[in-house]
This record gives structure tokens, C-alpha cells and sequence, in this order.
């Protein structure tokens, strides 16, 4: 093996394990809020006892997608590819809803969403990344041994 696939194979090892790295403090959180939320839940009857009654359900849609986003970092673990799709998936999804409903240009109280938003999808392009470099490095190595 040459030196420049060596350092290609070590590059896509540190982008998985950078990926990783950075996806157990997001898995550990979103883990304990869902415990605090249901804990909350079985022992007071609501999830949220402090939250505003009639607010609009858009409001719930960017806290289940992040959940669902980091579920796919989860899976990312086992399977690249299809965590990353699922992650940077809920992701996309949850920028429109961030940018119709909380626009950047009100204040530095409205970015904190977005920097989330970058927190969680981060793990999720390096785990793409990964794939797509693993993919591609095995279809170089499949041609160099056909021809």
C-alpha cells in the first residue's frame, strides 16, 4: 500500500472518529431530556408543567426534528450512510421552520436555534463524508485489482 492511500485511509479513520466524538455529547443530551421530559411526565401527568397554553404547533416541530436528527447520528454509528441521510435530513428540514418563525435579524436570542441546528448536523456531514470516502477509495482500489 502507498503512502498516499495510507493517509487517504487514515483521513476518512479521524473523520468517523471526529464524527463520533462529537455525536455522544449530542446523543447523551437529547437522551437526558427525553428522560427529564417523560420522568416529568409519569410523575406530574404533563411533560412540561411550565409550558404557555395556545401556542402554535410549529413550535414543536424544530425540538422533535432535532430528536430525530440525533437518532440518525445514532444509527450513523452502525451505518454510515443512512444515519447521515436521516440526520442532515430533519436538519434541512428544520432550517425553513427556523428561518420562517424565528428570523436571524430579530436579536442573539434568535441564533441559538441555528447554532443547534450546526451542533447537531455537524456529526452528520462527517459521517457522510466518511462514507463517500471509504465508497470512493474501495472503487479505486476495485479498479487498480480489475485492470
Amino acid at each position: 500500500m502507498s503512502q498516499k492511500k495510507k493517509a487517504e485511509d487514515k483521513i476518512a479513520k479521524w473523520s468517523r472518529l471526529i464524527a463520533r466524538i462529537w455525536s455522544v455529547p449530542v446523543i447523551v443530551y437529547s437522551a437526558m431530556m427525553l428522560t427529564g421530559y417523560f420522568i416529568n411526565w409519569v410523575t406530574t401527568g404533563q411533560a412540561d408543567p411550565y409550558a404557555v397554553e395556545d401556542y402554535p404547533f410549529i413550535e414543536n416541530l424544530p425540538p422533535i426534528f432535532m430528536f430525530l436528527a440525533t437518532l440518525g447520528l445514532g444509527v450513523a454509528w452502525r451505518w454510515e450512510k443512512i444515519g447521515a441521510i436521516i440526520n442532515l435530513s430533519f436538519c434541512v428540514a428544520t432550517l425553513p421552520i427556523l428561518l420562517f418563525h424565528w428570523p436571524i435579524q430579530e436579536g442573539v436570542r434568535n441564533v441559538v436555534p441555528y447554532i443547534i441546528l450546526m451542533v447537531v448536523a455537524t456529526p452528520g456531514v462527517l459521517f457522510l463524508w466518511h462514507w463517500w470516502r471509504i465508497s470512493s477509495l474501495s472503487k479505486r482500489r476495485f479498479n487498480l485489482i480489475k485492470h
